[in-house]
């Protein structure tokens, strides 16, 4: 992964991401996939399924199929600035990209039959909304809980744009299984936080910073329902990063770093990560994650 080292002014972009979670074998594992290499936003990096948020995800057509009113996702979000239009927006986004990236449909009671309606009609281009409708599906947003918000600085690390993320947890529904669309993402996996940052590390895999440190949360918890739980018991955080060059290495510091302008952690897990040996480190080595 290579550095940015120019100055983006333009505002952050909305953008959405759904953290896909499941219990495997040895507890709570979380779904990645590959982006294509071409991509110009983090070509070749695991991620969580998500992108921008379209003018489309803010249609009214879009309420009817929402089992939420836009001023209960709007409370949801914890965001005093965003208003409702805008947060059923970001809901929609989210669910949107989960079916478009990973082939999961959070649906109010469907059925397989109209699963497999949805999809087709998907590989026939027909807008989701309209498939949706077609099908007499809903989406929903009570499946997913508001997790976290990012904001890129004006100095990204690892890109030259800069988003405005809003980070959703969820469960895999019962009988879905999530797969990459091998269209904007080329390959998936399951694994768990501590496995998948573990493959970081060895250069298996690589990750930007907003996923290395969701991973390091994530960590934390057994279960998918303990991950839920705390996400469920908090406002989502705000995480601005700050990035300076010190000796001639990138560093990204976090809110309860030294060097940021907020002295109080927002999220667990370190508060400042180093661009060394072509990966993002913290201070204490790879343990440090998990601290």
């Amino acid at each position: 992964m290579e550095l940015n080292y120019s100055v983006v002014t333009s505002p952050p972009v909305a953008a959405a991401s759904l953290v896909l979670l499941r219990d495997g074998a040895q507890g709570l594992e979380v779904f990645l996939v590959r982006r294509h290499q071409a991509s110009n936003v983090l070509g070749g990096a695991h991620v969580f399924p998500g992108g921008k948020v379209d003018a489309a995800d803010a249609a009214p057509a879009w309420q009817p199929l929402l089992d939420q009113p836009a001023a209960v996702l709007q409370a949801a979000l914890g965001e005093a600035e965003t208003d409702a239009t805008t947060a059923s927006a970001i809901f929609v986004a989210a669910l949107r990209e989960a079916f478009e990236e990973a082939g999961v449909l959070f649906a109010q009671a469907s059925s397989p039959e109209q699963l497999a309606q949805v999809r087709q009609a998907l590989r026939e281009e027909v807008a989701l909304r309209t498939a949706l409708t077609t099908a007499g599906l809903g989406l929903s947003s009570r499946a997913v809980t508001p997790w976290s918000r990012w904001i890129t600085p004006t100095s990204p690390s690892v890109m030259d744009k800069r988003f405005d993320t809003r980070f959703f947890l969820a469960a895999v529904p019962p009988g879905q299984t999530a797969v990459h669309d091998d269209f904007e993402t080329t390959d998936s996996l399951w694994l768990s936080p501590r496995a998948a940052l573990t493959q970081y590390w060895d250069g298996q895999l690589k990750f930007a910073p907003p996923q290395i440190l969701s991973l390091s949360a994530l960590a934390r918890f057994a279960h998918v329902a303990d991950a839920l739980a705390d996400a469920r018991s908090r406002p989502p955080p705000v995480v601005r990063p700050e990035p300076f060059d010190e000796a001639g290495v990138r560093v990204i510091c976090y809110p309860g770093d030294p060097r940021h302008s907020l002295p109080q952690a927002v999220v667990p897990g370190p508060t400042r990560l180093s661009f060394r040996h072509q990966r993002f480190e913290p201070e204490g080595g790879f343990e440090a994650f998990f601290n």
